[in-house]
């Protein structure tokens, strides 16, 4: 059979030899790597199956609420599913938040005050958040600099959090309110952080400063692992639907997790003091955002599977890649460094050009809001800007690392990164 698959690749996609080669070689290698991850979505399928057992979801909780959305089960009881999956007191799902960026944004505005001290211990924190905190741009816009609450940073010591700084700093610091915590690369050159990192950190944090929240920013990380940073002490947590735990389905939206305070709190930011979670209509997108939930243990591992090949076969090619894909992974990213602009670009257009929508369109570098340099997406998906879907970007700046994440299935990502590749070796 493969040589079917062989022969219409080439057929299709006038994929070359050469390419050809590389992927027979690179699928050999990663095969064993799956089976781990085959057990992995097995037990997070189990976990989500189970927590909508037990809040006896019915056909009746799809439901299609208007106006102010009071008294919707379907809303509040796929708030209880997610508390359960995650195994936290409480949570926040809702197709209003417009993005991962917009739930982060809330969790934090919901929870620091003025005079407060926001201390990122992984480095700067992913490039749309920048904005938010008021690193970047001009003031007034409401960032978090501009309501008078603080920012403190640490960079990572080989690619770890520097553990003796980070202590010293919050034993000498009492305005520190919330310890944001990473756990992706973002556009950053490092392995994502295990969640048995992730405990490690907060029990050090923890130790020293009790009264301190744990933030962790979890978009791309989602069943990843068989536990979740809320399962090691994250105080709070936040991401996107569209993302993994979408399952690839969920139209738009985002989630906030973790402690009944703190995601209440969240709530106030999200509408308005008093209201918090007891209204906002859903547009009759609850099922999507059920099934979507059910089917994303499985997609979040198609994801990964296509990223394990990804870094095998960019790293044959003689490509620099991060992660390897025999390291235990934490997200679905894969880095790729090209130390060339004009590959970085071909591999961009080569994803675009095998995606089931928009195949036909070119991207190119553009200034897109929320980031500091032009970026390149690939992104031909079914819901736009889904990175569940087969997608890859990067922002134009040395030393030209592509960010490549997503596929809903395996079949479909080892096809667009072979046409990738294939843009980069045989096409001039």
């Amino acid at each position: 059979m493969f040589e079917l698959t062989k022969e219409s690749l080439k057929k299709f996609y006038n994929i070359g030899e050469n390419v050809i080669e590389l992927y027979e070689k690179a699928l050999k290698d990663v095969e064993d790597e799956f089976k781990m991850y085959h057990e992995i979505r097995e037990f997070n399928q189990l976990k989500v199956l189970n927590a909508m057992q037990e809040e006896r979801i019915s056909d009746s909780h799809f439901t299609n609420s208007t106006g102010y959305g009071y008294g919707d089960i379907g809303r509040d009881s796929l708030d209880r599913v997610y508390a359960r999956v995650f195994n936290c007191e409480s949570a926040l799902v809702r197709p209003h938040f417009v993005s991962g960026t917009h739930a982060l944004g809330t969790a934090l505005f919901g929870n620091l005050r003025p005079g407060d001290t926001m201390f990122a211990v992984a480095g700067a924190p992913y490039d749309t958040l920048h904005s938010i905190i008021g690193l970047t741009g001009e003031g007034n816009t409401g960032s978090l600099k501009d309501y008078g609450i603080n920012y403190r940073q640490i960079e990572l010591n080989n690619g770890k959090v520097d553990m003796n700084l980070m202590e010293e700093i919050l034993r000498e610091d009492s305005t520190i309110k919330l310890v944001h915590i990473q756990r992706s690369t973002g556009y950053g050159w490092r392995n994502s952080m295990l969640v048995s990192e992730i405990r490690d950190l907060i029990d050090r944090i923890k130790a020293i400063r009790s009264d301190v929240i744990c933030f962790v920013d979890n978009c791309y990380g989602e069943f990843i692992d068989a536990i979740e940073p809320t399962d090691v002490g994250a105080d709070l947590m936040a991401g996107s639907l569209i993302k993994n735990i979408g399952g690839g389905i969920a139209p738009t939206g985002g989630y906030i997790v973790g402690k009944k305070e703190y995601v209440e709190r969240a709530s106030y930011r999200l509408t308005t003091p008093g209201l918090g979670g007891e209204c906002g209509s859903t547009f009759g997108v609850m099922r999507l955002l059920f099934q979507g939930l059910f089917l994303a243990p499985h997609i979040s591992i198609e994801a990964v599977k296509g990223a394990l090949l990804c870094s095998r076969i960019m790293e044959l090619a003689g490509f620099e890649v991060l992660p390897k894909y025999n390291e235990k992974r934490s997200d679905i990213i894969q880095g790729i460094k090209f130390n060339d602009k004009e590959k970085l670009i071909k591999f961009c257009k080569g994803i675009q050009a095998g995606s089931p929508i928009d195949s036909f369109v070119q991207c190119e570098p553009w200034e897109m809001p929320g980031y500091e340099d032009q970026v390149i997406m690939a992104a031909g998906a079914f819901v736009q800007g889904s990175s569940i879907e087969l997608s890859a970007d990067a922002p134009i700046r040395e030393p030209y690392i592509a960010y490549l994440q997503g596929g809903l299935t395996f079949d479909h990502a080892k096809i667009g990164i072979l046409i990738a590749l294939n843009k980069i070796m045989n096409e001039y």
